[in-house]
């Protein structure tokens, strides 16, 4: 009776055992899939010559009508860098000599009409393999400047279409008309003109149309080129207390450094 009962417990110990195994489940192991690269906007084709010595003067930065061709007509590359990176001119440091002195044409096409931005972005594309650039970026804490909402209402929102064409132009002294200008870009367009960094704090999305009139710094004793005197204008700050409805703030801040590890003459193509 007692073997009996042995048995039968072994039995019922070998069927629990039988149920309750599972065979171990082998998983193949996947790694993320990583993000594919995003390729860099670039034109389709685009010449850089040294301008020619005859040229002493630097005849524009610009797109042409249509939005598919960008021009520099005798221009270095440090202020290509500086307007395509919307840096002023102490964020910029390094590189060799010539940047600041040799003068470049370049004529580039996109392959279709193309945003102000894109065309921006084209051209930082063509600058790095066209000169050979490398860079890298730093972040200081500096004084800086913000620019803030005063007055909201006093500039004209404008999404209406995009012109293909650069935001703010000066067709009579001290006078500038902004056609669709975003807020980051009146940002770098007053650092440039005070040659300190100014950082957008309006929180105004959107693109705006507005006339801004003031009176850059001058040298003492300065005149029109026609002789006559300098017109009593605002300065920048309080033009754009009393145009534009914003103002500007002292603060402390990070600032982006763009240092040049490497720069090259091109060939000419």
């Amino acid at each position: 009776m007692k073997n009996v009962v042995i048995r039968f417990l072994a039995i019922i110990v070998a069927v629990a055992a039988a149920l309750t195994y599972m065979p171990p489940i082998r998983v193949r192991a996947q790694s993320a899939a990583q993000p594919a690269a995003k390729t860099p906007l670039a034109f389709e084709v685009t010449s850089v010559k040294p301008t020619a010595p005859s040229s002493t003067q630097s005849r524009g930065l610009r797109p042409l009508p249509g939005g598919q061709t960008y021009v520099a007509d005798g221009f270095p590359l440090r202020t290509m860098i500086l307007f395509m990176f919307r840096l002023t001119s102490s964020q910029l440091v390094g590189g060799p000599g010539w940047i600041n002195t040799d003068r470049w044409d370049v004529q580039a096409k996109a392959e279709k009409p193309s945003s102000i931005d894109d065309l921006h972005e084209m051209f930082k594309t063509m600058l790095v393999d066209s000169f050979k650039l490398k860079f890298h970026r730093e972040m200081r804490t500096l004084p800086t400047l913000a620019l803030v909402v005063d007055q909201p209402g006093k500039m004209k929102r404008n999404d209406d279409g995009e012109p293909f064409d650069i935001p703010m132009r000066s067709g009579t002294p001290f006078v500038w008309t902004g056609s669709r200008v975003p807020m980051a870009y009146l940002t770098w367009f007053v650092s440039q003109r005070l040659e300190r960094p100014v950082i957008d704090r309006t929180s105004l999305p959107g693109f705006y149309d507005f006339t801004f009139t003031f009176l850059p710094e001058l040298p003492p004793g300065a005149k029109m080129a026609n002789g006559d005197p300098i017109p009593d204008l605002p300065d920048i700050h309080q033009a754009l207390k009393d145009q534009l409805g914003l103002k500007l703030e002292s603060q402390r801040g990070p600032v982006e450094f763009m240092v040049i590890d490497q720069a090259e003459k091109p060939t000419e193509n």
